[in-house]
């Protein structure tokens, strides 16, 4: 009897010790066995880790995009054993059927047998394939041929989809024109306002608030300050309209080439005119072209005339300040970016696809470029395109306009640095009074010019550098009250109609100083 209670009390204890043994081994296998925890990163961070992993992966890697809506590092890989590695580093692994140099090859016989003037292309990592844009003037044969080479590939390879617009250049065809918005009184700046602000030139006090087209834009006020904390810049910046013979683009980005001052913009309008200036009746010379490239890339370094120049290192935001530009960046799909150009002001989109090739026709072929969602429009070609302080591309082309929408293609700015041995920054500027003097956003017609082009002056430079003539000749802001003083609407109460509403300087182009674009 005893026996058989002690091997009942056995059994019961060795029961017990299994169900232990149950509770504890998940418990012990989940803590060993959990995945690292997502991580969020900044688009500067995801390059980082994505530049390491790759390495890492070499071959099984198949690109990589940031999910900007989470701040998720997604990559691609090729196998689960490939995942586990990218996700013990924070990031989601995608395992995906094409491998980059699949994709890579793919691109490269698209070159070889699809070469269709108004057709553009790009790896998608987000889809793990190459996505080809057919424009509106890929009809007929044209189509056939792009049909031919893209059905070769494969479906699982090869995406093909329309744009209703046609790819071009963004450089503007008439220098003494400012289609638009905020940027466009750029152009009119020097060239429309000329004497209207006054030709108090560096004067940087001056008209104040209601003299300017975009709040304290004209006159730029005696606080204007530098890029730096938001002010005024007191010289062209990048999304400053520049002229060169018969054109005009806009300013990318203020360099320094073993110490000398100098600026990048699109090749393409390095290659329009060999000397650029800051109005279009070539009064306020800027630079001269020193390198030009375009097509197979599109950037141009154009150095200043003044060698003693300092521009400060900022972009135009359209509304009377300025993001200062410390770095350059990569650019990364799913990255949020700006573009500031001379027509249409300030426009923000998401990059969509990297190492794309487009076919502007004429032979025209550029590689390599930035796809994006951002909208551009002639004038705006060479204009910067940037991730908060970060200099990402310089605008060179693509479809449709800032009313439809469309695809814009932009020029790595660091594939440009590492071309020209340029040097993101100028010197810095001024950071006190002479806030306005270079760059106010009431542009030349700001004050005592053209109420009008005051309004739309909210990325004027050129004029800009007259505009806060109030300060140094206070008749000269004063010698037309109305047009700024007096009706700060045109700017001040009403900045949309430069900044938000580009469509409005392209209803009164004469404000700006010229015809309206096509």
């Amino acid at each position: 009897m005893n026996k058989r209670l002690r091997t009942g009390a056995i059994a019961t204890a060795g029961v017990a010790a299994v169900a232990a043994a149950a509770i504890l081994l998940p418990n012990a296998n989940a803590s060993t066995d959990q995945p690292a925890a997502l991580k969020t990163f900044s688009a500067h961070s995801a390059t980082q880790l994505a530049t390491s992993l790759k390495a890492d992966l070499k071959d099984n890697g198949a690109g990589w995009y940031l999910d900007s809506s989470k701040g998720h590092l997604v990559m691609n890989v090729l196998s689960e054993e490939d995942a586990e590695n990218v996700r013990a580093k924070g990031a989601v692994a995608k395992v995906v059927h094409n491998s980059m140099t699949a994709l890579k090859s793919g691109t490269k016989t698209l070159r070889e047998t699809a070469a269709v003037p108004g057709t553009a292309w790009a790896i998608d990592p987000k889809t793990n394939k190459i996505v080809v844009t057919a424009d509106r003037t890929v009809t007929g044969a044209k189509m056939a041929m792009l049909s031919k080479a893209t059905n070769g590939m494969g479906k699982g390879m090869v995406t093909v989809k329309r744009s209703q617009g046609e790819f071009k250049r963004f450089d503007g065809g008439d220098a003494g024109s400012t289609s638009g918005g905020a940027a466009g009184s750029a152009a009119g700046g020097a060239g429309g306002a000329g004497d209207a602000a006054g030709g108090a030139g560096d004067a940087a006090g001056g008209a104040g608030e209601a003299a300017g087209g975009a709040g304290d834009a004209a006159g730029g006020a005696g606080d204007g300050g530098g890029a730096g904390d938001g002010g005024q810049a007191a010289g062209p910046i990048g999304g400053s309209a520049i002229f060169g013979g018969n054109a005009r683009c806009s300013l990318g980005f203020n360099v320094t080439v073993k110490g000398a001052p100098a600026f990048l913009t699109a090749g393409h309008c390095g290659n329009d005119s060999k000397t650029w200036t800051a109005d279009q009746g070539g009064g306020q010379p800027l630079g001269t072209v020193a390198d030009s490239k375009f097509p197979k890339t599109d950037f141009a370094l154009v150095t200043y005339d003044d060698t003693a120049a300092k521009p400060q290192s900022a972009v135009d935001l359209g509304n009377g300040s300025t993001q200062e530009i410390t770095k350059a960046a990569e650019a990364a799909v799913g990255m949020k970016v700006q573009r500031s150009g001379s027509t249409t002001g300030l426009h923000d989109g998401t990059v969509t696809g990297l190492d794309a090739t487009v076919n502007y026709g004429n032979g025209d072929i550029v590689n390599g470029l930035i796809q994006t969602d951002v909208c551009a429009e002639p004038g705006d070609s060479g204009g910067a395109m940037f991730a908060d302080d970060s200099a990402v591309g310089l605008t060179s082309g693509g479809s449709g306009d800032c009313t439809a929408g469309g695809e814009t293609f932009f020029q790595p700015v660091t594939d440009a640095l590492k071309a020209t041995g340029a040097e993101i920054g100028a010197g810095g500027g001024d950071d006190g009074g002479n806030g306005a003097g270079g760059n106010g956003a009431a542009g030349g017609n700001g004050a005592g010019g053209n109420g009008n082009g005051a309004g739309n002056a909210g990325a004027g430079n050129a004029g800009a550098g007259n505009a806060g003539a109030g300060a140094g000749d206070p008749g000269a802001g004063a010698q037309d009250p109305g047009t700024g003083a007096e009706d700060p609407g045109a700017g001040a109460q009403d900045p949309g109609t430069g900044a938000e509403e580009p469509g409005a300087g392209a209803q009164d182009p004469g404000a700006a100083g010229g015809d309206a674009l096509n």
